[in-house]
């Protein structure tokens, strides 16, 4: 490496933000870039390590230690090939991944790890703003024509890789815009939608076509799909969100936690915020709006933190964020052994914004007024127990805990079942696995029926960006070999075997 005493010198440093006070009164991305000084010290602390486990614990399998490298070396170029060799997309998980590849460092197993994500982010804003970022174009077209339906990372990573081997590729997106949970699921303040628009148009300018507003199976013909095209990509994700069927679920003021960021990533965008098919009706569902109310957000995950800080921003009384689980450890157990990913305590920048947050408790029914309208929930503390070596821990309901909180507004975030299935997957008639996603091997990414594929989380559940863009990567390089008979594209095995000649 090019500083072998790195990481002796420097410990991690945290990038700067805007103050809570500053930010919560829009939706700018807050975090602030390193200077050159600070990112040459960052990258200069990944050391020559025996073994980068780094590799494994990326899903990409990302050239870490190479490209950080480059990095303290000032040659942006070259990490930014390298980064680009594993990933299409480092703008979008330099921003939101849960970065496994940062729990599986080595420095991490006694001290800060290396801060690769925030290192990856920096490489592709500053290749962007070098103008190293340009668009791929294949030299030779294959003929061959290839339908991608749904257009969120695994979706447009599949799309990449087939463009550049040469294949005619259209997207079918069933929204306004192009990105899925990256437009409407994040917040801007964590992903400015700029940068997915500046993807989209280098994607469209290699060659790529976006097709809008095309929900396929409804109003485009799923057999018009089978008939003009070579190949079918389903990478809808997985959309159907865990309900919480108790009593009271139907009052005003109980929500998915999806159909309220979905509704402000359109305000903020200036459109609309109800679904096309709503205003076509006539028949407006209710604008969901945390202004001046008592906030609770069911579920301890991303998209409940996300829910968090958009709350934060619409000017709620009060924030109060419920997990089922107890208090996870601050630091790693026996039971999380490096370089695994550790389920620890996470506290986001969303977090830090101002939130209660409350352990072993379960919400046991929602209580409305005279007018149908969410005014309080009841809720019970739990105690967990170990019921045996090898079995799954149990709660019981402590007695006498059971009360009444204020809340005019509950956010159910608490993760998503499997796609939905009506429409395209019941009418192509395509196998579905125990959970009820689409059955794919990881092997060949390919359904029951022959020219039809499948990647990301409509295929392997929810999951997280990196781990889209990599089933969306290996899932074109299958197709590619289904239609030429082998592949131009690289796998990510390959990738990580170069990377430890």
């Amino acid at each position: 490496m090019g500083k072998p005493t790195g990481f002796l010198e420097f410990t991690r440093a945290y990038p700067k933000k805007r103050s809570v006070e500053e930010r919560v009164h829009d939706y700018k991305e807050f975090v602030v870039p390193y200077n050159d000084t600070e990112l040459n010290q960052q990258s200069s602390r990944c050391m020559n390590c025996g073994i980068p486990f780094c590799h494994n614990g990326c899903p990409l399998g990302n050239v870490i230690p190479e490209f950080n490298d480059a990095v303290y070396d000032g040659n942006y170029k070259e990490a930014y090939e390298i980064l680009t060799s594993t990933n299409n997309f480092p703008e979008f998980t330099g921003r939101i991944c849960p970065a496994p590849c940062e729990s599986a460092c080595v420095l991490g197993i006694n001290q800060p790890p290396v801060a690769i994500e925030e290192i990856e982010k920096h490489i592709i804003e500053i290749a962007f703003e070098k103008g190293f970022v340009k668009a791929k174009k294949p030299n030779l077209r294959t003929g061959k024509k290839i339908a991608v339906v749904g257009s969120g990372p695994a979706g447009l990573a599949a799309a990449a890789q087939l463009n550049y081997a040469g294949h005619l590729v259209t997207v079918f997106e069933r929204d306004d815009a192009a990105g899925g949970l990256l437009r409407y699921g994040i917040p801007d303040f964590k992903l400015d939608k700029s940068v997915v628009d500046r993807r989209i148009a280098l994607m469209e300018e290699e060659g790529v076509v976006f097709k809008y507003n095309a929900n396929v199976g409804v109003n485009i013909s799923i057999n018009d799909l089978l008939r003009e095209f070579n190949a079918i990509v389903l990478a809808g994700g997985s959309t159907v969100p865990r309900d919480l069927p108790i009593p009271g679920r139907d009052l005003n003021g109980v929500y998915f936690a999806m159909e309220f960021l979905k509704q402000n990533n359109k305000r903020v965008a200036n459109k609309n915020p109800f679904e096309k098919a709503d205003i076509e009706s006539n028949i407006l569902p209710n604008e969901v709006k945390a202004t001046d109310k008592n906030v609770v957000v069911i579920g301890g995950g991303d998209t409940g933190s996300d829910c968090v800080g958009t709350s934060n921003r619409h000017g709620a009384k009060s924030v109060t964020q419920f997990e089922l689980m107890p208090r996870p450890s601050e630091s790693r157990t026996p039971y999380m052994p490096w370089p695994t990913y550790p389920m620890v305590l996470k506290t986001t920048t969303s977090h830090e914004e101002g939130v209660e947050r409350k352990w072993a408790i379960a919400t046991k029914s929602f209580i409305g007024d005279e007018k149908g309208n969410l005014k309080a929930i009841k809720v019970v503390d739990l105690e967990w127990k170990i019921t045996g070596e090898g079995k799954p821990a149990s709660f019981v309901e402590i007695a006498g805990s059971e009360r009444d909180m204020p809340c005019e507004l509950a956010l159910l975030a608490m993760g998503f079942v499997h796609p939905q299935h009506e429409g395209l997957i019941t009418e192509l008639d395509v196998e579905l696995d125990e959970r009820g996603n689409v059955k794919a091997t990881e092997k060949a990414y390919q359904t029951n029926i022959n020219k039809i594929f499948a990647a990301g989380d409509i295929r392997r559940g929810q999951s997280s960006v990196v781990w889209a863009i990599s089933e969306g990567r290996e899932c074109a390089r299958k197709v590619d070999e289904f239609l030429m008979g082998s592949s131009v594209l690289e796998s990510k095995d390959n990738s990580i075997l170069k990377a430890m000649i």
